[in-house]
């Protein structure tokens, strides 16, 4: 025996490998235990997706939405868009309103909440539901202006490429579009300033 080995107290005529081998395997064992067990119990704090079909409310973290940024979900089985509105967005919603169908959005659908200029509980962050209200298609988001491809007059929006529909960063519809109404405004609350939960209405105030 070398004196290595006497040191270590290993012999060099075992192979430690195998060794290694079943210690690993034993650690691994344990893990797949442990997450068996902790697995079904994070489950459970999620929606099923029976729940979510029925329209369980999710919760968006508004925190991870820059300024001038579209975000987008699903809810009941629709896409739904967050935008962060930046002052200049805000801005823009008074300088197109004579170009609009329903600029008060008085024939259009939205929570009471929401029946104002900016279609919104807080004019910096819209909450729409995303498919056009002509055929169902999903808009563009053309935030950037001015876009003559679009419209002489645009200041920032929406468009459907499909049929022509435009909208602007409220989702309203400007005059000449084959779409009749507003986008659709799902019912949404604010739990917190960074957390937005979409499928619950605000409270009164």
């Amino acid at each position: 025996m070398s004196t290595d080995s006497a040191i270590s107290g290993v012999n060099p005529n075992v192979d430690t490998s195998r060794r290694r081998f079943l210690t690993l395997a034993a650690s691994g064992m344990g893990v797949v235990g442990g997450a068996a067990v902790v697995w079904p119990f994070l489950a459970s704090l999620k929606p099923s997706a029976k729940a979510q079909a029925a329209g369980a409310p999710i919760t968006i973290d508004l925190a991870a939405i820059e300024p001038g940024q579209k975000f987008t979900t699903t809810w009941r089985g629709k896409a739904i868009w967050v935008v962060k509105r930046t002052p200049e967005m805000v801005a823009s919603l008074d300088k197109v309103k004579g170009d609009l169908i329903d600029p008060d959005s008085a024939k259009s659908t939205q929570p009471e909440y929401a029946k104002n200029g900016a279609r919104a509980i807080k004019p910096d962050v819209a909450v729409l539901i995303a498919n056009c209200t002509h055929l169902g298609c999903i808009p563009t988001f053309r935030p950037e202006y001015p876009a003559p491809d679009i419209a002489a007059n645009w200041e920032g929006g929406f468009f459907c490429p499909c049929h022509g529909s435009k909208f602007d960063l409220a989702g309203r519809v400007f005059k000449g579009s084959p779409a009749p109404v507003n986008l659709s405004v799902p019912p949404y609350r604010f739990a917190s300033d960074a957390q937005l939960v979409v499928g619950e209405d605000q409270a009164a105030a």
